[in-house]
C-alpha cells in the first residue's frame, strides 16, 4: 500500500509539473478520501489549494473533513467567501462545530460569516458540551420519523432526508422529540404492504446514551453491541443527536494514540509524525524523560546504602541489571494486561482482589521458570566454563530467591496502579512501562541486598 502511495505521488507531481489536471482529476477520483489526504500530505504546501480545487463537492468536503487542522487552517485562508461557503453548505453540523472549535479566532470569525443563523445556533449548542461527553462528538442529522406514519411514508420521508444525514440505515421514532423506538431501514424494505404503520413494526427497548455521557465509553458500546450508531438523548429522554460508528471509531483510535503515547513516557500529540516538528517531539518527551530520571535517583541511593556490601561481594554488582530488567519487564507485562482490560470494560476495581490472586499465581509460575534458567546459567555459565570462583551456591540462592520475590512483588504493583489510578478518575496509561519500571527497579534493588544480607553477610 505504501509502494502504491509513493507511485501515485510521483504520478501526479509529474503530471502537475506538466499542467496535466484534468489527468490528476480522474485519478483522484478514483481514490478515497483517505488516500486522497495521505497524497495532500506528501504533496507541496502550495500545490494543495490549487489540487483541492480540482475535487468536486461532495468529495471535497470528505477529504477536508479528514484533514488535520492545519491543512484546513491553510485551505480556508486560501478560499474565497464564495468557496467557504460552498464547502460548509456541505459539512455535517458536527463537522462544522470541530472545525469551529479546532480553528483559531480570526478563522472562526469568518466561519461563522458564512453559516446560516440556524446552524450556527446548532454549533453553539454542541461546543457547550464537555470535551469528552457523548454530546461533543454527536451528529443532531437522524432520520426521525413521527408514530403513525405509514412504511411508504417513512421511505419517502427517508429518500428525501437520506442524503442530509449522517445515518439513515436506523431511524428513529419519536413523538414531541422523546425517543420512543426505533427500526431499520431493513425493517422497512421487507414489509409487504407499504400501508403497515411503523407503530408494529418499531423496537421500543431502545439502547441511548446521555448527552453527557464518557465519550470513551460511548465508544465501546457502539463496538459492543455493533450498531450502526447510537441515539443521544437528554435528561428528559428528547432525542438531541445521534453518534455514528465512524465518530465511535476516531474516538478509539485517539484514545488508543493517547495511551500508547503515555504509556511509552511522553504527552499526547494531536500531529501526526511526519508533521511534528523535532522541537514538538521534545516538548511531549522532555518532561518525563526529567522526571523519570530524577526518580531513578531513588535506586542510586540504595546502591550507595549497600555500599559496603558490594565492597565485600562485588560479584553482586554484575545481576543488578539482570535483576532490575527482569522486575520491570514482568510488572511491565501485567500493568500493560491491565490497562487494556480496564479500556475494554472487562475488569473494574472491585475485581482488584480477583487480579491480584491471579497475578500471584501467575507470577509463581514465572518465577520458577525463570530462577531454574538463571541457576543453570549462574552454576553452569557462569561458574564452570567462564570459571568465575565468585559465583558460589550461596550468591546463585540469593540472585535465584531476589528474582522470585522481584516477580511477585512486580505483578502485584503492575496489576494494582492501574485499577487504582482508574479510581481516582486517573488516566490507567500513566501507570504503564517508565512509571511501573522506576518503581520495581527500587523494590528490586532493596530485596536483592536484603537477602544477600541475610544469606552472605
Amino acid at each position: 500500500m505504501t509502494e502504491l502511495n509513493v507511485t501515485v505521488e510521483s504520478a501526479v507531481q509529474k503530471l502537475f509539473d506538466e499542467k496535466k489536471f484534468s489527468t490528476i482529476k480522474d485519478i483522484m477520483m478514483t481514490m478515497p478520501a483517505s488516500d486522497i489526504v495521505g497524497l495532500f500530505e506528501r504533496m507541496d504546501e502550495k500545490q494543495i489549494p490549487f489540487l483541492f480545487r480540482l475535487l468536486p463537492k461532495g468529495t471535497a468536503s470528505d477529504v477536508f473533513v479528514e484533514m488535520d487542522t492545519d491543512f484546513q487552517e491553510l485551505l480556508i485562508k486560501g478560499f474565497s467567501d464564495f468557496e467557504l461557503k460552498t464547502l460548509l453548505d456541505e459539512l455535517y453540523t458536527s463537522d462544522a462545530a470541530d472545525l469551529v472549535d479546532e480553528m483559531p479566532a480570526n478563522v472562526v470569525d469568518r466561519i461563522l460569516k458564512q453559516i446560516d443563523p440556524a446552524t450556527r445556533q446548532e454549533i453553539n449548542s454542541l461546543l457547550q458540551y464537555p470535551e469528552n461527553s457523548a454530546g461533543s462528538i454527536m451528529s443532531t442529522e437522524y432520520v426521525s420519523l413521527r408514530l403513525g406514519t405509514t412504511v411508504g411514508e417513512a421511505i419517502n420521508q427517508i429518500r428525501k432526508m437520506g442524503f442530509d444525514n449522517k445515518s439513515f440505515y436506523t431511524c428513529y421514532v419519536t413523538k414531541d422529540k422523546k425517543l420512543l423506538g426505533r427500526l431499520s431501514v431493513k425493517d422497512l424494505l421487507l414489509v409487504k404492504s407499504d400501508d403497515i404503520l411503523i407503530d408494529s413494526l418499531m423496537k421500543d427497548n431502545v439502547i441511548t446514551v446521555q448527552t453527557h455521557d464518557d465519550k470513551e465509553k460511548v465508544s465501546q458500546m457502539l463496538s459492543k453491541y455493533n450498531f450502526y450508531a447510537l441515539p443521544v438523548v437528554d435528561r428528559e429522554n428528547r432525542m438531541v443527536g445521534i453518534i455514528a460508528f465512524d465518530d465511535a471509531l476516531e474516538v478509539m483510535e485517539d484514545e488508543a494514540t493517547e495511551d500508547i503515547e503515555i504509556m511509552g513516557g511522553m504527552s499526547p500529540s494531536e500531529k501526526t509524525y511526519l508533521r511534528s516538528t523535532p522541537f514538538d517531539l521534545f516538548k511531549h518527551r522532555v518532561v518525563w524523560l526529567l522526571l523519570l530520571m530524577v526518580s531513578a535517583t531513588f535506586t542510586g541511593m540504595i546502591i550507595t546504602g549497600f555500599e559496603n556490601a558490594l565492597a565485600a561481594q562485588v560479584v553482586l554488582t554484575a545481576f543488578i541489571p539482570m535483576l532490575m530488567d527482569t522486575g520491570g519487564n514482568s510488572g511491565s507485562q501485567s500493568s500493560v494486561t491491565i490497562i487494556r482490560a480496564l479500556s475494554l470494560g472487562e475488569v473494574e476495581f472491585r475485581d482488584l482482589p480477583l487480579v491480584i490472586w491471579k497475578e500471584v499465581r501467575t507470577a509463581f509460575l514465572c518465577a520458577i521458570a525463570l530462577c531454574s534458567v538463571c541457576f543453570a546459567k549462574l552454576m553452569v555459565v557462569d561458574r564452570i566454563l567462564l570459571h568465575n570462583e565468585d559465583v558460589t551456591l550461596f550468591v546463585a540462592l540469593v540472585v535465584c530467591i531476589a528474582m522470585a520475590v522481584t516477580v511477585l512483588v512486580a505483578k502485584i504493583i503492575g496489576c494494582t496502579l492501574p485499577l487504582v489510578a482508574k479510581k481516582l478518575k486517573l488516566d490507567p496509561a500513566v501507570m504503564a512501562s517508565p512509571f511501573i519500571t522506576t518503581i520495581v527497579d527500587a523494590i528490586s534493588l532493596l530485596v536483592y541486598f536484603e537477602i544477600a544480607r541475610l544469606v552472605l553477610f
